[in-house]
């Protein structure tokens, strides 16, 4: 199938074609296909694996090679996905644990969410993304929940904690 080139503006095609040429290991135009999800996260997409394994990606290591075109085919169908959760959702979600509605979560309802539900993280995923984006919890076990989300999803962290 054709790229939807029309449809790609010249600064997403730009992209598009960085980001595939740092997962080009070899340097050959061809990405391994195990590669996908990551990348569409380093294009600021969030798809689930099933989904970008459903247009094309794999997730074993060299399964499969993509070229060019394929991969932004799985960028176009990830970006078009209407199931995919967006920074706003995301908030949205966490604030049925904020109980007092002041912007904060216990750090263990998150702690599960993330190794329990949906794609699981493992420990080890969890510490990086803890380490990387994560507040000290409070004297109650307590976290800012945007912020952190905030950092997950590469946006600005707001002056106040507290969702709108």
């Amino acid at each position: 199938p054709a790229i939807m080139v029309d449809k790609v503006s010249k600064k997403e095609l730009e992209q598009l074609k960085h980001v595939y040429m740092v997962y080009d290991m070899s340097g050959e135009g061809q990405m391994d296909a195990a590669n996908a999800a990551d990348s569409m996260r380093a294009l600021g997409l969030n798809p689930t694996i099933a989904l970008v394994n459903s247009l094309g990606g794999t997730s074993e290591p060299g399964e499969k090679k993509l070229p060019f075109e394929d991969f932004a085919n799985i960028y176009w169908g990830c970006k078009n996905d209407k199931d995919s959760g967006v920074y706003e959702d995301f908030i949205e979600c966490l604030k049925l644990y904020d109980k007092a509605e002041n912007g904060y979560m216990q750090l263990t309802e998150l702690t599960h969410m993330l190794t329990g539900l949906g794609e699981k993280l493992s420990n080890d995923e969890l510490d990086q993304c803890y380490d990387d984006c994560m507040d000290e919890e409070n004297d109650e076990g307590e976290i800012p929940y945007v912020p952190f989300l905030a950092r997950m999803c590469e946006k600005p962290v707001p002056k106040d904690i507290k969702p709108q």
